[in-house]
Protein backbone atom coordinates (compact mmCIF):
# COMPACT_ATOMS: atom_id res chain seq x y z
CA UNK A 1 0.00 0.00 0.00
CA UNK A 2 1.26 3.44 -0.87
CA UNK A 3 1.68 5.93 1.94
CA UNK A 4 -0.32 8.33 -0.23
CA UNK A 5 -3.47 6.18 -0.09
CA UNK A 6 -4.20 7.13 3.54
CA UNK A 7 -7.05 9.47 4.42
CA UNK A 8 -6.61 11.91 7.30
CA UNK A 9 -8.66 14.36 9.33
CA UNK A 10 -7.07 17.76 9.91
CA UNK A 11 -7.19 19.20 13.40
CA UNK A 12 -10.10 21.34 12.11
CA UNK A 13 -12.01 18.23 11.02
CA UNK A 14 -11.41 18.55 7.27
CA UNK A 15 -10.92 15.31 5.35
CA UNK A 16 -7.52 15.20 3.62
CA UNK A 17 -5.50 12.70 1.65
CA UNK A 18 -1.81 11.98 2.02
CA UNK A 19 -1.83 12.30 -1.78
CA UNK A 20 -1.52 16.08 -1.37
CA UNK A 21 1.99 15.56 0.04
CA UNK A 22 3.25 13.56 -2.94
CA UNK A 23 6.65 14.84 -4.04
CA UNK A 24 7.45 16.34 -0.61
CA UNK A 25 9.92 15.16 2.00
CA UNK A 26 7.83 14.39 5.08
CA UNK A 27 8.31 14.10 8.80
CA UNK A 28 5.34 12.36 10.40
CA UNK A 29 5.38 12.73 14.19
CA UNK A 30 3.02 11.81 17.01
CA UNK A 31 2.83 14.61 19.55
CA UNK A 32 1.48 15.54 22.99
CA UNK A 33 1.14 18.80 24.89
CA UNK A 34 1.97 17.57 28.39
CA UNK A 35 5.02 15.39 27.77
CA UNK A 36 8.66 15.81 28.72
CA UNK A 37 9.40 15.81 24.98
CA UNK A 38 6.85 18.56 24.20
CA UNK A 39 9.61 21.20 23.75
CA UNK A 40 10.49 19.32 20.54
CA UNK A 41 7.62 21.29 18.96
CA UNK A 42 9.95 24.32 18.91
CA UNK A 43 12.73 22.47 17.08
CA UNK A 44 10.28 20.84 14.66
CA UNK A 45 8.98 24.31 13.84
CA UNK A 46 12.57 25.50 13.24
CA UNK A 47 13.15 22.61 10.83
CA UNK A 48 9.89 23.44 9.08
CA UNK A 49 10.81 27.10 8.67
CA UNK A 50 14.32 26.25 7.47
CA UNK A 51 13.33 23.63 4.88
CA UNK A 52 9.68 24.13 3.88
CA UNK A 53 10.61 26.19 0.80
CA UNK A 54 12.80 23.28 -0.33
CA UNK A 55 9.93 20.81 -0.05
CA UNK A 56 9.75 19.66 3.60
CA UNK A 57 6.39 19.12 5.27
CA UNK A 58 5.96 18.17 8.91
CA UNK A 59 2.71 16.43 9.84
CA UNK A 60 1.84 16.41 13.55
CA UNK A 61 -0.54 13.83 15.00
CA UNK A 62 -1.50 14.50 18.62
CA UNK A 63 -2.10 11.31 20.59
CA UNK A 64 -3.40 10.66 24.08
CA UNK A 65 -2.12 7.07 24.23
CA UNK A 66 0.98 7.71 26.33
CA UNK A 67 0.21 8.64 29.92
CA UNK A 68 -2.84 10.62 28.77
CA UNK A 69 -0.50 13.51 27.94
CA UNK A 70 -2.82 14.96 25.29
CA UNK A 71 -6.12 15.26 27.19
CA UNK A 72 -7.58 18.36 25.52
CA UNK A 73 -9.89 18.71 22.55
CA UNK A 74 -8.42 19.24 19.07
CA UNK A 75 -9.03 22.99 19.36
CA UNK A 76 -7.11 23.07 22.67
CA UNK A 77 -4.20 21.24 21.06
CA UNK A 78 -4.10 23.66 18.13
CA UNK A 79 -4.19 26.71 20.40
CA UNK A 80 -1.50 25.28 22.68
CA UNK A 81 0.84 24.58 19.75
CA UNK A 82 0.35 27.99 18.16
CA UNK A 83 0.58 30.01 21.37
CA UNK A 84 3.47 28.18 23.03
CA UNK A 85 5.58 27.06 20.07
CA UNK A 86 4.39 29.09 17.07
CA UNK A 87 3.55 25.87 15.20
CA UNK A 88 2.53 26.51 11.60
CA UNK A 89 3.05 23.01 10.17
CA UNK A 90 -0.10 20.91 9.64
CA UNK A 91 -1.68 19.25 12.65
CA UNK A 92 -4.26 16.48 12.51
CA UNK A 93 -6.98 15.30 14.83
CA UNK A 94 -6.03 13.32 17.91
CA UNK A 95 -5.01 9.92 16.63
CA UNK A 96 -4.22 6.49 18.02
CA UNK A 97 -0.72 5.54 16.88
CA UNK A 98 -0.22 2.11 18.47
CA UNK A 99 -2.03 -1.15 19.24
CA UNK A 100 -5.15 -2.40 17.48
CA UNK A 101 -6.72 1.05 17.21
CA UNK A 102 -3.69 2.64 15.51
CA UNK A 103 -4.45 4.69 12.43
CA UNK A 104 -3.52 2.71 9.27
CA UNK A 105 -0.86 5.32 8.46
CA UNK A 106 0.99 4.54 11.70
CA UNK A 107 0.56 0.81 11.20
CA UNK A 108 2.30 1.21 7.84
CA UNK A 109 5.01 3.52 9.18
CA UNK A 110 5.95 1.13 11.99
CA UNK A 111 5.95 -1.80 9.58
CA UNK A 112 8.18 0.05 7.12
CA UNK A 113 10.52 1.39 9.85
CA UNK A 114 10.82 -1.18 12.65
CA UNK A 115 11.81 -0.24 16.19
CA UNK A 116 15.60 -0.47 16.56
CA UNK A 117 15.73 0.30 20.30
CA UNK A 118 16.58 3.47 22.16
CA UNK A 119 20.06 4.94 22.21
CA UNK A 120 20.85 4.15 25.85
CA UNK A 121 24.14 6.06 25.66
CA UNK A 122 21.85 9.12 25.57
CA UNK A 123 20.52 9.98 29.10
CA UNK A 124 16.93 10.47 27.89
CA UNK A 125 17.10 7.21 25.90
CA UNK A 126 18.36 5.38 28.96
CA UNK A 127 15.64 6.95 31.12
CA UNK A 128 12.77 6.22 28.71
CA UNK A 129 13.96 2.64 28.18
CA UNK A 130 14.15 2.10 31.96
CA UNK A 131 10.72 3.66 32.52
CA UNK A 132 9.05 1.52 29.86
CA UNK A 133 10.89 -1.62 30.99
CA UNK A 134 9.63 -1.13 34.53
CA UNK A 135 6.14 0.37 34.05
CA UNK A 136 4.99 -0.65 30.55
CA UNK A 137 7.17 -3.54 29.34
CA UNK A 138 4.66 -4.52 26.66
CA UNK A 139 5.30 -1.15 24.98
CA UNK A 140 8.82 -2.34 24.14
CA UNK A 141 7.53 -5.38 22.27
CA UNK A 142 7.16 -5.27 18.50
CA UNK A 143 7.59 -2.28 16.21
CA UNK A 144 4.78 -0.01 17.36
CA UNK A 145 5.32 3.59 18.42
CA UNK A 146 6.84 3.55 21.91
CA UNK A 147 6.12 7.11 23.14
CA UNK A 148 5.27 10.67 22.08
CA UNK A 149 7.42 12.40 19.47
CA UNK A 150 8.41 9.36 17.44
CA UNK A 151 9.40 10.80 14.07
CA UNK A 152 9.30 9.10 10.65
CA UNK A 153 11.27 10.61 7.76
CA UNK A 154 9.76 9.91 4.32
CA UNK A 155 11.32 10.65 0.92
CA UNK A 156 9.65 12.37 -2.04
CA UNK A 157 8.47 9.00 -3.42
CA UNK A 158 6.69 8.05 -0.19
CA UNK A 159 9.31 5.63 1.16
CA UNK A 160 10.00 5.61 4.89
CA UNK A 161 13.72 6.35 5.08
CA UNK A 162 14.33 6.45 8.81
CA UNK A 163 12.62 6.31 12.18
CA UNK A 164 13.72 8.63 14.96
CA UNK A 165 12.58 7.77 18.48
CA UNK A 166 11.20 10.19 21.07
CA UNK A 167 14.64 10.66 22.54
CA UNK A 168 16.13 11.75 19.20
CA UNK A 169 16.18 15.53 18.91
CA UNK A 170 14.68 17.07 15.75
CA UNK A 171 17.98 18.86 15.04
CA UNK A 172 19.63 15.42 14.78
CA UNK A 173 17.54 14.83 11.66
CA UNK A 174 19.07 17.67 9.62
CA UNK A 175 21.67 15.65 7.70
CA UNK A 176 19.07 13.04 6.75
CA UNK A 177 16.59 15.72 5.67
CA UNK A 178 19.19 17.54 3.58
CA UNK A 179 20.08 14.33 1.74
CA UNK A 180 16.44 14.02 0.63
CA UNK A 181 15.77 17.63 -0.37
Amino acid sequence: MSIYSHELQSINGKQQSMEQYKGKVLIVVNTASKCGFTPQYADLQKLYEQYKDQGLEILGFPSNQFGEQEPGANSDVQSFCQLNYGVTFPLFEKTDVRDETAHPLFKQLTEDAPFQGFDTSNPSGKMLNAFLSEKLPHYLEGNSVKWNFTKFLIDREGNVVKRFESTDEPADMKANIEQLL
